[in-house]
């Protein structure tokens, strides 16, 4: 019985030394709570009408097609092909190829590991809006890129395709068998008045389209929507390109929302590619400004319009020359056929901006 009672003395002060070392004992910490999920994917709407704007006329001038049937219908492709503001097609483009980038999985992932940290992340929008290039060196960039090349690439295969067209239109129509050859020959009817009309065109801000705005935007967001071929674009890259990289990359780090329209918009703006398009528009009127016949001014919509516009893509997404038609070379046509206004359009006017003024 003396036994039984010391056993459970024991126990007891067992019991009470655990309970004392328990009371002692440093309590666990809390676990962490998980850090915030990355901001989502963002890319304002002026992103989207701006590459509308680019797609939209892309489309209505592949419709030009060589084989006119009357001088009404080549005036119609002069004012369908002059209708675009360059510096707005320029930055169209450049804000179309940010949404391809976007299309790009790879790409995107890739930008949004830098998206966890919020100190991390807002070094990363510092560096991309200070030095646009850096974004050409993140994961996946060359993904995006060859998405960027291939579309914008498409295009200009498009306008290549229809300038030789057009422009071996200019000589076919002069054929003796051919029977467009009585109007194509005889002077252009109001030729102060249709200058006049395409440089105004080109001075008309272009509206974005509310449809593919639309399309655009949901495309951006989603990742798809877009016909791109997957390819892969190693550096160096074109400054239109860069800047497409990096619109992209400001988006899916979930800063290019409407709050960061300053940033976009200025990464829209590429002066080497604005001036190619504007010194297009000053060779259209130039050339505009010499033709007297019909036939030549089939020629200005081949040379000035598509072709123009196959180079000028062609420059901002690689840094290789177009390759050009034996029609670029006057001389080379039989003597039976009268040459083109290539010659003439080039010294129609001693200053490009005099023509742009109407001094031409």
């Amino acid at each position: 019985m003396l036994e039984a009672r010391f056993r459970r003395g024991l126990s007891l002060a067992a019991i009470l030394a655990v309970s004392v070392l328990a009371a002692c004992a440093t309590p666990e910490p809390e676990p962490a709570p998980p850090p915030p999920p990355p901001p989502a994917l963002t890319l304002n709407q002026g992103v989207a009408e701006a590459a509308s704007i680019y797609v939209a006329f892309m489309r209505e001038a592949a419709t030009i097609e060589a084989g006119f049937s009357s001088a009404d219908a080549i005036q119609a492709a002069i004012r369908k092909g002059a209708s675009y503001e360059p510096a707005q097609l320029s930055r169209g483009m450049i804000a179309y190829g940010s949404i391809v980038a976007l299309q790009s999985p790879e790409f995107v992932e890739g930008v949004r590991t830098f998206a966890v940290d919020p100190a991390i992340r807002q070094e990363m929008v510092a560096r991309i809006t200070a030095d646009p290039a850096y974004a050409a060196t993140l994961p996946g960039a060359d993904a995006a890129a060859g998405l960027i090349v291939d579309a914008i690439g498409r295009d200009a295969a498009t306008m290549l395709s229809i300038a030789d067209a057009v422009e071996e239109d200019a000589y076919t129509i002069q054929g003796r068998a051919d029977p467009r050859r009585r109007w194509a020959t005889a002077p252009v009817a109001d030729r102060a008045v249709r200058l006049q009309g395409a440089k105004e065109l080109s001075a008309v801000q272009m509206l974005p389209s509310a449809e593919e705005s639309a399309r655009l935007f949901a495309a951006a967001h989603a990742g798809s929507g877009l016909s791109v071929t997957p390819s892969r674009e190693g550096a160096p890259y074109t400054p239109a390109v860069v800047r497409s990289l990096a619109l992209a990359a400001l988006a899916a780090l979930g800063a290019g929302g409407e709050d960061a329209r300053a940033n976009t918009e200025a990464l829209t703006v590429e002066q080497n590619s604005e001036f190619c398009f504007n010194m297009s528009k000053l060779m259209l009127f130039q050339c505009l400004a010499a033709s007297r016949p019909s036939y030549e001014d089939i020629f200005c919509v081949g040379r000035h319009v598509a072709r123009d516009l196959a180079v000028c893509t062609s420059q901002n997404i690689k840094t290789a020359p177009v390759a050009v038609s034996p029609t670029e070379v006057a001389g080379s046509t039989p003597e039976a056929v009268q040459t083109p206004v290539a010659a003439d359009a080039a010294a129609a006017s001693a200053s490009a901006t005099a023509a742009l003024n109407g001094e031409g």
